[in-house]
């Protein structure tokens, strides 16, 4: 049974979300822009077709048919994934992650910490982000500098908070 409006009610919810989390780490203007994608029909259907509530529609798409259309979709169009950052290595002759620029790891922390809260509702605490992070970190096909960029931030935010976390974010976000 497709949930369209709930679909369309947590994509809001997680948008709106890191909005404001953008503009704590003074990214602002770009987090006007996070995942528009997500209202594309492309996106949009399967989103509501495949509503659990509690984690991504694309899990579910995925368990059914081996891989998500619509996260395809997604991670094409959206900067702030890891996985969008792959390119052909002409010295290796395979394809493999490239360094994320600094405005799209920061946006992807702000992804990581609104998705948790949405996703945990009140079982979210600062650690959930960090918790998630840490089971796939050995498979994870993403540049090991970035790795290490958003794990640091992560850990951060649990160990010392959002305060902490977002402060040095926009401390990170300045350097250079």
């Amino acid at each position: 049974m497709a949930h369209p409006i709930k679909h369309f009610r947590t994509i809001t919810r997680h948008r709106h979300a890191v909005i404001r989390n953008c503009f704590k780490a003074g990214i602002g203007w770009q987090g006007l822009f996070h995942d528009l994608s997500k209202y594309t029909p492309t996106e949009f259907i399967p989103g509501a077709k495949y509503y659990l509530g509690t984690r991504s529609p694309n899990e579910e798409e995925r368990r059914l048919f081996g891989f998500s259309r619509a996260w395809l979709h997604h991670k094409g169009r959206n900067r702030h994934h890891f996985e969008y950052w792959t390119d052909y290595n002409p010295k290796t002759r395979t394809m493999g992650p490239v360094p994320m620029p600094k405005r799209y790891v920061v946006e992807m922390f702000c992804d990581r910490v609104a998705a948790s809260k949405i996703y945990k509702g009140k079982d979210y605490t600062d650690s959930s982000a960090y918790e998630y992070f840490l089971p796939g970190k050995a498979t994870r096909f993403i540049h090991p500098e970035t790795s290490d960029q958003i794990e640091h931030f992560l850990k951060l935010l649990a160990d010392e908070g959002e305060d902490a976390a977002f402060k040095a974010v926009k401390a990170w976000l300045k350097e250079d």
